[in-house]
């Protein structure tokens, strides 16, 4: 535990300690300095005692990593307690897995184009052609004729479509500036309204207005609107949620009649909303791969 400490220490303050000291751990929150308003992590009901009772821990074999612990007072969650943020400076290893390719897209955006697909469609034709004759001459197995059929594909696409390649890849293939990433993520999601957006930066204000308010009357008003504002905002966005999938339904549903198999597959997988990032393996001491879990954290420790 650090010098920069909010408040006396209690009994669950005690174990806290005594846990950290056990498994060597560091309160982040503590060794860090800053005003009284970015320590607090809990506000009581009447809004006069604040506490430091929400921590972020981290190993003393990776306290350097830690650069920074405070809380968030402007970030909006609807809690009495507020956001407890670290900044870490990692470098993870990837695990590369030597003679595998990466995966290959092309940009399939130019099929669109009517001179491009009458070109695809020649050029897919020859090398078709071209197989079928070698095909006649020699005999080949079942493994040998997939394989002409794939490079006949491919090279087509390689030679016609091309590559797709990130927006940032493009961008700076063409000469232009770099783009602003940080605009691009942030941008709000379709499936929100204009209306929802409102209510958003009404909650926003609201919460603003219980940090900023000087006596205790100010902050019981500003938190009974705030407490109304965010019952509102939730009812609008269980309203835009389910506008939106019953628009992603009828688009679903007019690719299937119309036989449009990749809107209705990209349609489907919005629907679904589900993508899970790829593990990365947790090797030993010796450079061997962990696969039971308790072996895993062990190794983490």
């Amino acid at each position: 535990m650090g010098r920069h400490v909010l408040g006396e220490r209690n009994k669950n303050g005690e174990r806290l300690a005594n846990l950290c000291t056990f498994n060597k751990l560091v309160i982040g929150g503590t060794i860090f300095p800053h005003k009284r308003i970015h320590k607090a992590a809990w506000i009581s009901p009447n809004h006069t005692p604040e506490n430091q009772i929400d921590h972020i821990c981290i190993n003393k074999k990776f306290r350097r990593t830690m650069e920074d612990v405070r809380t968030r007072r402007e970030v909006d969650i609807a809690s009495d307690h507020h956001l407890v943020v670290a900044n870490l400076k990692l470098k993870l290893k990837k695990n590369w897995i030597t003679g595998q390719t990466s995966l290959q897209r092309f940009n399939t955006a130019f099929i669109q184009d009517t001179d491009k697909l009458n070109e695809f469609k020649i050029t897919l034709n020859n090398r078709f052609q071209a197989l079928q004759d070698l095909l006649k001459e020699e005999e080949t197995t079942m493994e040998d004729n997939w394989e002409g059929i794939k490079e006949a594909l491919t090279s087509t696409c390689q030679e016609v479509l091309g590559l797709k390649k990130h927006l940032l890849t493009q961008q700076l293939a063409q000469g232009k500036n770099r783009p602003n990433l940080k605009s691009q993520q942030h941008h709000p999601k379709k499936r929100i309204s204009v209306g929802t957006l409102d209510r958003i930066k009404e909650k926003k204000n609201k919460k603003t207005a219980i940090n900023n308010g000087r006596t205790r009357a100010e902050k019981f008003q500003a938190q009974a609107e705030y407490i109304e504002a965010n019952k509102q905002l939730k009812k609008s966005i269980r309203a835009d949620k389910q506008k939106y999938v019953e628009e992603l339904a009828t688009t679903a549903e007019k690719a299937a009649r119309g036989e449009n198999v990749k809107q209705l597959y990209d349609t489907m997988k919005k629907l679904v909303g589900k993508y899970s990032k790829p593990e990365r393996p947790v090797k030993d001491k010796k450079g061997r791969l962990t696969t039971e879990i308790q072996q895993q954290r062990n190794r983490w420790v």
